[in-house]
């Protein structure tokens, strides 16, 4: 698994965990759905500002993004 899908795999992870939708989660993190849509596929990379502000918005270390799955 390379490491856009790795965050892709946790970001799906952390906002289920969460239990927010998509729209909930954008709109906290200050982005567009769409935009984190593309996120969760993998098909966007991921700045750390962006990094920053999905961790704050999930209560998550950044660190859990790029945690391999068990």
């Amino acid at each position: 698994m390379d490491l856009r899908q790795l965050f892709a795999f946790n970001l799906r992870r952390l906002r289920h965990a969460k239990g927010m939708s998509q729209d909930e989660l954008a709109f906290e993190a200050e982005m567009s759905r769409s935009y984190l849509s593309q996120l969760e596929k993998g098909k966007f990379h991921v700045s750390l500002k962006v990094l920053g502000r999905l961790a704050d918005a999930l209560a998550a270390a950044p660190v859990e993004f790029l945690k391999p799955p068990n």
